[in-house]
């Protein structure tokens, strides 16, 4: 007898793609650098003005001056970068007709009303001497919405279809949070080589950024390990190169910052580091996000995972019963 040849499969392996090579989900309308700007200045506002608040408090006028400047700054460019993606000024105007609690977008464009005049009186009052008890009141109002400007962005980017940013919506608050955190302190880190500043002027910024970049690192580790296929984007191609890169900085801007206590150029080199590294983080989580939404499978695969894993529990369900 002849030996039966081994059977050969008549259905090629299946292939991502979907009708006509369209891509499953529409491509967001949000492009580079506003966008990714946007994320990243606006987390930098925030971080700062709590480090404001605490410089006040802790009576270093130095690291005061920088982390109002630098918050009004951020948040006056952020808003330029979002209304400038949006094409007209009034439509940022338009957002503010209604407040929807159920919009990020909405809740957003209200903190930010309400954080970049705060921020404003703040580094008014600051840099010029005059009004200190308002300046008080403005400074305590922005360290109170400037955690919101920080993460809501991260809120706004889960609530959309885009399968790396929606499906790590649990952690992206955290590593918002986090990097507008270590930005904010590498920012107020330069307040060492400005005149008048203390030997520990930038101690309490420096401890911000250490514990924003551990917030961030372990906050994104979580996330990767968490959605699995889904987080490949954020260790490949253009979002990939950005995520790593800012990995990179971290680790060197944190360690810059935890060795070089007694040396003020050291530790703005260092704090330059950490911003950086934050904005190498959002610039990669905005484009792994595009990667994410172009390529079909990462929308696919996901979904069949999900209807497998209800499929089989509604059968244990009808074993048990």
């Amino acid at each position: 007898m002849s030996r039966r040849r081994a059977e050969q499969p008549v259905v090629p392996p299946a292939e991502f793609t979907s009708y006509y090579g369209k891509p499953i989900l529409n491509q967001p309308t949000w492009a580079s650098p506003d966008i990714p700007g946007y994320l990243f200045l606006g987390g930098l506002a925030g971080g700062a003005s709590l480090l404001a608040a605490g410089a006040d408090l802790t009576g270093r006028d130095v690291l005061g001056r920088t982390a109002k400047a630098g918050a009004l700054t951020a948040g006056l460019v952020s808003v330029a970068a979002l209304i400038h993606d949006l094409g007209r000024p009034a439509r940022f105007l338009n957002m503010m007709r209604v407040f929807k609690v159920t919009s990020p977008m909405s809740v957003g464009s209200w903190l930010l009303g309400g954080y970049v005049p705060a921020a404003g009186v703040a580094a008014v009052t600051a840099l010029t001497g005059r009004l200190p008890r308002l300046g008080a009141v403005a400074t305590a109002g922005a360290a109170v919405l400037g955690p919101g400007v920080a993460a809501y962005t991260a809120a706004l980017i889960s609530n959309t279809a885009v399968p790396a940013w929606h499906d790590g919506y649990p952690e992206m608050p955290f590593v918002f949070t986090g990097s507008g955190m270590m930005a904010a302190g590498g920012l107020g880190m330069l307040s060492g080589l400005l005149p008048g500043a203390g030997p520990g002027e930038a101690e309490p910024a420096r401890n911000l950024a250490l514990l924003g970049a551990a917030m961030e690192a372990a906050a994104f580790e979580r996330m990767e390990h968490r959605i699995g296929m889904v987080a490949e984007p954020y260790s490949r191609g253009r979002g990939g190169g950005y995520v790593k890169a800012g990995k990179a900085l971290a680790i060197l801007g944190a360690g810059g910052a935890a060795l070089s206590r007694r040396s003020p150029v050291a530790t703005a080199v260092s704090g330059v580091a950490l911003i950086l590294a934050s904005a190498a983080t959002r610039w990669g989580i905005f484009h792994a996000g595009l990667a994410s939404a172009a390529d079909p499978k990462y929308t696919v695969v996901p979904q069949r995972q999900r209807l497998n894993e209800r499929t089989l529990a509604a059968s244990r369900a009808l074993d048990a019963d």
